[in-house]
C-alpha cells in the first residue's frame, strides 16, 4: 500500500516554472514506477511523464518533452516534476501515480495508487 500526496502547484505566468512534488508513504516505494498525469476541465486525463524505479529510465508526452523533467529521490520517497517554459495549455490538475508493474506505462489504468492532485494554472 502506498499513499501519495502532491504539492507545489499554483498560479504562474506564461514562461514561468514550477516544481511539483509527490511524497509517498508506505512500503517499497523504490520498487514502484512513478508517473505524472494531468486533467484539464472537461478533458480526459493525460499522461505527462513516468520514471523507472531506479530513475534510470524516463518517458515524456510529446507536449512536454524538453520542458518538463521527472526525477525521484528514493531515500526521501519523493518524485518531482520540474516544469519550465509553462504555457496556458499546461493548466490542469496534476496527479502522481504509482505502478507495481514493469515498464513505463502511459495508460493511467495500469497505475495502482493515486494522489489527490494539485492545481497548476498558467496565465497568459
Amino acid at each position: 500500500q502506498v499513499q501519495l500526496v502532491e504539492s507545489g502547484g499554483g498560479l504562474v505566468q506564461t514562461g514561468g516554472s514550477l516544481r511539483l512534488s509527490c511524497a509517498a508513504s508506505g512500503r517499497a516505494f523504490s520498487s514502484y514506477v512513478m508517473g505524472w498525469f494531468r486533467q484539464a476541465p472537461g478533458k480526459e486525463r493525460d499522461f505527462v511523464a513516468a520514471i523507472s524505479w531506479k530513475g534510470s529510465n524516463t518517458d515524456y508526452a510529446d507536449s512536454v518533452k524538453g520542458r518538463f523533467t521527472i526525477s525521484r529521490d528514493n531515500a526521501k520517497m519523493t518524485v518531482y516534476l520540474q516544469m519550465n517554459s509553462l504555457k496556458p495549455e499546461d493548466t490542469a490538475v496534476y496527479y502522481c501515480a504509482a505502478d507495481r508493474s514493469t515498464g513505463l506505462p502511459r495508460n493511467g489504468y495500469q497505475y495502482d495508487y493515486w494522489g489527490q492532485g494539485t492545481q497548476v494554472t498558467v496565465s497568459s
